[in-house]
This record gives C-alpha cells, structure tokens and sequence, in this order.
C-alpha cells in the first residue's frame, strides 16, 4: 500500500507544479524523496457491513476524488480511496484509505489511514485529514 501511495501523491504533486508552471518531472522525482505524514485511526462503527461501505465511500466521496484501491482484500472487507487536499490553502495532497470490514452482529470495522507527503514545514495533513474524516464517520 505504501508503494501505490508515494506514486499517487507524487503524481499529485507533480499535477500542481505544471499547472503552476513548474517542471512536474522534478517535482515527482523530490516528491518520492520526502518523507511521509501518516495517521491511521481505527473506528467501530455500529451499522450493517453494507450501510457502513456505503457511509464510508459517500464521506470519502464528498472529501475527494475516487482513485482505484490496490486490490480487494476479502469477501467481508471493502477497501476505498480517495486523494483529498490538506494543508495550507488546501494545496497538499492527501491519500486517504479506508479499510471496512465486516464485524460481528451489526458492527463493521474501518480501519483510515491518510498520508501526505512532507516539506520543510511540516503540516500534518495526513494527521489531520485523518482525525476529521474520523469524525465525519463517527457522527
């Protein structure tokens, strides 16, 4: 999963320098050398496995755009991905994944992990993206 992240956030980043005129080659080759903000938050959430991956893809949904997950882990586990913005202005891409899976009686489990790649200033937009997605969900 890590890999598959640093691709996508160095794709990002590299998207943003061209638009702002900047070389988006250079960019995605620093971008694989910074280092990476990453927050992961468990959550019981107590709905039916089917409500919860429809909750967790319409909150991830409304926070950024859908990007293809690695692969389906299981039968009872749905994992979705989304690349939000974080961090000042909003100018940081951010990856966030959610891993549902299926618990016992009415319960699901989800696992969020959000990851932003680092500057000079750190901003914490992976720690942060995380903890206000979590509450989304736990509302």
């Amino acid at each position: 999963m890590d890999e598959h992240e640093d691709e996508i956030l160095a794709d990002e980043l590299a998207a943003l320098a061209a638009v702002a005129g900047g070389w988006g080659g250079l960019t995605r080759f620093v971008a694989k050398l910074m280092r990476k903000n990453v927050h992961e938050i468990d959550l019981v959430v107590a709905m039916p496995f089917d409500d919860t991956v429809e909750r967790v893809a319409h909150v991830l949904g409304r926070a950024g755009r859908r990007v293809d997950p690695v692969s389906e882990p299981g039968e009872d586990q749905r994992t979705i991905r989304v690349v939000g913005r974080g961090g000042f202005g909003g100018m940081n891409p951010v990856v966030v994944t959610a891993l549902v899976t299926k618990g016992e009686a009415a319960t699901s489990e989800v696992r969020l992990r959000a990851a932003a790649k680092e500057g000079l200033i750190r901003q914490r937009a992976g720690e942060r993206t995380a903890a206000r997605l979590a509450s989304l969900l736990a509302a």
